[in-house]
């Protein structure tokens, strides 16, 4: 590489360029009167060019009810929205679904010997604003004069939720899910199979109750409570036998 410039009234030739990193030196050769002489000058590197490229902001999609639904079904995945957030989720294990069944029998008869409403089990859409579109576990619906809401428009406001927990539903169901429905007022509940216990959660609370041998529920217009033994229950779905303690 050949390099002339002038320099404080001197032609300088002969140079040459070492770069280390951002630091290049430029080794020049001075013609004086005296003769030749080095001198090291700092320059910046000529090969590195430094460019600030402007990235868009990606706005996440906020999803709304009716997007979900029209999405194409796909075998073995759920899909829900909360506060706009999408939520897929995969088909739950078997066990899962025999607690399910099991806390929708129960409940279910409770609510509707007491004539206050009736229990719903998964897979049924539940929206409760634009932008969240749910399938609970199981959920309770109040009565529309004496009988079973027919319509989405009849649904009214619900009594109680419930979801069992998944390995990949836990933040859903203890995260995002359970803080929609303490807004919406609702008592709920997870039910945790491998830890054996129920969180029980009620609306303005930041913390669950935890119930391992037995939960009663009591809501508006019922003669008697509604008390659930969890070991039963966990024995059922579980396929577990149990001992009693002689």
């Amino acid at each position: 590489m050949r390099f002339e410039r002038a320099f404080a009234g001197v032609w300088c030739d002969r140079d040459r360029l070492r770069c280390v990193g951002d630091a290049c030196v430029k080794m020049v050769t001075f013609l004086t009167e005296g003769g030749c002489t080095v001198a090291h000058v700092h320059l910046p590197n000529p090969f590195r060019i430094e460019q600030t490229m402007a990235m868009p902001l990606v706005t996440p999609r906020r999803w709304t009810a009716d997007d979900v639904r029209a999405l194409p079904d796909e075998p073995g995945k759920r899909f829900e929205c909360v506060d706009g957030e999408l939520l897929v989720s995969p088909s739950p294990r078997i066990t899962h679904q025999y607690m399910l069944g099991y806390l929708w029998r129960e409940i279910d008869a409770f609510v509707r010997a007491e004539g206050i409403g009736v229990a719903v089990m998964a897979p049924s859409d539940l929206e409760l604003d634009r932008f969240t579109l749910v399938q609970p576990d199981v959920f309770v619906l109040p009565l529309v004069d004496g009988r079973r809401p027919r319509t989405v428009e009849e649904i009214g406001h619900p009594l109680l939720f419930i979801e069992v927990l998944s390995p990949s539903t836990a933040r859903y169901d203890r995260v995002v899910k359970r803080a929609r429905y303490q807004r919406s007022g609702v008592e709920y509940w997870i039910v945790d199979g491998d830890a054996r216990l129920l969180e029980r959660w009620v609306p303005e609370t930041d913390r669950p109750s935890m119930h391992t041998d037995a939960i009663s529920w009591a809501p508006d217009g019922t003669s008697s409570p509604f008390l659930l033994e969890l070991a039963p229950m966990f024995v059922d779905a579980l396929g577990e036998i149990q001992t009693e303690l002689s």
